[in-house]
């Protein structure tokens, strides 16, 4: 069994059973990676994947719980050579980050600009897509960190440390009946609503708070995006419910930004974490930078505790608020 065999299992599945993508994202042959495959399976005793023709069709019961103990193996490697970094040069090496739109834009850019100040010599790389996706990836280790509100909590393999709470507000243009006067939620109601993506950004609060009260929003464009949103704001599509933290004060002056804090629970943005990786000194800074609370310390005994007990940890805890 070579280690080589077990990272082409491993990228096989990752491209959904697609020889000829794997092959190019590793920069070999199609031929080469089947072969590998084929010599595997024959010194296991078992298929690992089902086939029609030349083609791969599934993975087998056997080849699931083979595939997932080659990511434990691959993932270790990988520590290994963290392991070796840290002590040759603990300023160099790279940073894998998965985040939505808002953060990306929005909260990362003053930290990233402080972190790569000191760290110039880390390789930053940054992922974006929905938050499911943003969890799968730090859950396969393919980034380090996902940063994010929603759907962390369904990876049980995830280390989720609390970083900041935040709020919403309405977006409306200059001279708009809700720019002045009372914010209640029927009045929000009486409008079409552009606002997030179901699961993203902490929709599901902003979705809670209208079935509390029996309203029905009348929501007509949904995005990802919160600049996606403030643009059809402007185009007279809607009012806008985006993050507090999303709105610019220049960029976004030609809209009215009215708080709606006391509409909606407050949402918690966190940083989950694969049980297991090793952290390495600058990780630990940018997670520092990121919510000043989670010294290396408190993230330490967050990764040592078991799944889900690391919440015991933050009760009771008053978190910055953006």
């Amino acid at each position: 069994m070579k280690l080589q065999q077990l990272r082409y299992v491993w990228e096989v599945t990752r491209h959904q059973l697609n020889v000829s993508a794997t092959a190019q994202s590793l920069f070999t042959s199609q031929p080469g990676i089947s072969k590998q495959i084929r010599l595997l399976e024959d010194e296991l005793g078992v298929e690992i994947f089902a086939r029609s023709g030349k083609h791969l069709t599934r993975v087998t019961p056997a080849g699931e719980a083979i595939v997932e103990l080659a990511g434990k193996v691959l993932r270790t490697v990988d520590d290994i050579k963290h392991v070796a970094q840290e002590h040759s040069d603990e300023r160099r090496g790279s940073l894998a980050i998965a985040t939505t739109h808002t953060q990306a834009r929005y909260v990362l850019p003053s930290v990233i600009g402080e972190f790569r100040q000191k760290y110039p010599d880390v390789a930053l790389h940054m992922q974006q897509g929905t938050p499911k996706q943003i969890a799968q990836m730090v859950s396969e280790g393919a980034a380090d960190f996902a940063i994010c509100t929603e759907s962390l909590e369904l990876f049980n393999d995830l280390v989720l440390l609390p970083c900041y709470r935040w709020n919403r507000c309405v977006l409306v243009p200059k001279g708009h009946p809700l720019a002045s006067g009372e914010l209640t939620l029927e009045r929000v109601a009486e409008h079409p609503l552009v606002t997030y993506v179901f699961g993203f950004t902490g929709r599901s609060q902003l979705d809670d708070a209208f079935k509390s009260r029996d309203l029905t929003p009348n929501v007509v464009l949904t995005a990802a995006d919160s600049d996606v949103i403030k643009t059809y704001v402007r185009l007279g599509l809607g009012i806008g419910i985006v993050a507090h933290m999303a709105v610019d004060p220049v960029a976004d002056n030609d809209l009215v930004a009215v708080d709606a804090s006391h509409l909606f629970e407050s949402s918690t943005t966190k940083i989950g974490i694969r049980r297991g990786t090793f952290m390495r000194t600058y990780m630990y800074d940018f997670v520092k930078r990121m919510a000043p609370h989670l010294d290396r310390e408190t993230v330490e005994r967050a990764l040592a505790a078991g799944p889900r007990h690391e919440a015991e940890l933050f009760k009771g805890i008053q978190l910055p608020v953006l």
